[in-house]
């Protein structure tokens, strides 16, 4: 799999059009979310039948992040990028011109089979493709992930408002127009050995859809599927002699301690983009427009900071830029948790904070992954790297939507936030804070003691 350019020029191209890529399909996922209103008044839709457009995408979109890691294990990235591109243009041309319902989410599911490939391929190319500066690579691509996820509902917002729903669609058609870059610009790989454990792959999509079920419905039923899914594909995993997820890798105590970190922290960040937009508009009367300005800050300083992560993972590598990362998302949660209920301003600083924090934990948690697994693990490594990231943003929601719905706002655990309406946002953001406080030390902890060992 020795496929790597070695021109300043043509890094350069491989790193513009990747990043450029990823925007696209990051967006993809955010902005719809502003869309829901306007597309359930177009076809009548009830807001069960309307939630389908956005977990249709999300339920293909999760799996298909672990099934292309593992793909590219085997195949050309250039390939799978054609494949992944062509069906994601498709998808969202169907959705501009969908007569009805049906086809709507026929045109979601086929965004998302191809958006999929996006984020796990994305992340492999630094290893697979570039000769120098992975690890500037890695800051830029955690860096286009954090503006792309806060930049998505304002783009949204912007077209949707101003012209239809229906043109969304059409920013992702765009896309279609990087694959002839992709095909000149990227090497051609061989095809590499081994065999895809479909049987696998179907058990572990079957486990993960009904584990999204259990954290987006809280059914017991959705909770006896995952666990029953989940001990056939275990049982699976180490029975076959080509399984769809190598099951050494859980071995590897550095991977796996990186992958628990990564899940906690990134569950913090999600946890303030779904947060924050409700608490804006219901303890501060703002509208999508102004929501969208108040966390535009945070989006553009994530996505300007790729540079010197990059430079900091090249020199002194991925450890000290997750605990960074780490800390500066601790200290934005604090702050949010002080200030929830002050002026707008201490809202903005506070996510600009933690917003810091998001693109050094994302490239520093990559850079780890390929050191630590080897050349063979690192595409379906990196498939889990992103379904982790997918799953930590629905468990978020999720939990700390029930707990809005409750609104068990007694109990003040930060002493010193405001009482009043606030308070139930303020004891959230404490709650992540101590989340985030306990994943430095036990990736410090761990790490720690790791070098310790190796150095006696």
């Amino acid at each position: 799999m020795e496929a790597q350019i070695n021109s300043v020029d043509s890094n350069k191209r491989v790193v513009i059009l990747t990043c450029t890529v990823l925007a696209f399909a990051v967006m993809n996922g955010t902005m719809f979310n502003v869309a829901i209103p306007d597309i359930a008044e177009s076809f009548q839709l009830t807001p069960g039948e309307v939630s389908w457009v956005v977990t249709s995408f999300t339920t293909v979109f999760a799996i298909g992040t672990l099934i292309y890691g593992k793909l590219a294990d085997l195949y050309p990235i250039r390939r799978l990028y054609t494949i992944g591109l062509s069906l994601f243009s498709v998808g969202a041309l169907i959705g501009f011109l969908s007569p009805n319902y049906e086809t709507l989410i026929v045109a979601r599911i086929f965004q998302a089979l191809g958006a999929a490939s996006v984020p796990p391929l994305s992340f492999i190319v630094p290893t697979r493709i570039l000769q120098n500066g992975k690890g500037k690579m890695y800051g830029y691509l955690a860096s286009t992930i954090a503006f792309s996820s806060g930049i998505g509902p304002i783009v949204g917002g912007v077209i949707g408002g101003t012209l239809n729903w229906r043109y969304i669609f059409l920013i992702s058609v765009i896309s279609a127009l990087s694959i002839p870059l992709f095909r000149k610009w990227f090497p051609d790989e061989s095809k590499q050995h081994g065999k895809i454990d479909i049987i696998g792959a179907c058990l572990v999509g079957a486990t993960v859809t009904s584990l999204l079920f259990f954290i987006t419905t809280v059914r017991w039923l959705s909770i006896t599927l995952f666990l029953a899914f989940l001990l056939l594909t275990a049982c699976r995993l180490y029975s076959t002699r080509y399984p769809f997820i190598d099951p050494t890798m859980f071995r590897i105590k550095k991977y796996t301690v990186t992958m628990v970190t990564s899940f906690l922290g990134t569950s913090i960040v999600f946890g303030l983009i779904f947060l924050l937009p409700i608490m804006l508009r219901e303890l501060y009367g703002l509208s999508i427009l102004e929501i969208g300005f108040v966390l535009f800050p945070g989006a553009i300083v994530s996505g300007l900071i790729g540079q010197w992560t990059g430079k900091v993972i090249d020199t002194r590598g991925g450890i000290p830029v997750v605990k960074y990362g780490l800390l500066f998302i601790s200290s934005g949660a604090l702050f949010l948790s002080i200030f929830a209920g002050h002026h707008t301003l201490f809202i903005t600083n506070g996510l600009f904070i933690a917003y810091l924090g998001f693109p050094l934990l994302q490239s520093g948690t990559a850079d780890l992954i390929t050191k630590n697994l080897s050349q063979k693990q690192n595409g379906v490594g990196m498939g889990l790297f992103n379904l982790l990231n997918f799953l930590a943003g629905a468990f978020s929601s999720a939990l700390f939507g029930k707990l809005l719905e409750a609104n068990v706002s007694s109990l003040q655990l930060n002493p010193f936030s405001l009482l009043g309406e606030n308070l139930i946002y303020s004891n959230i953001y404490f709650v992540f804070t101590v989340t985030g406080v306990f994943s430095l030390l036990f990736f410090t902890v761990f790490f720690s003691r790791t070098e310790s060992s190796l150095k006696a």
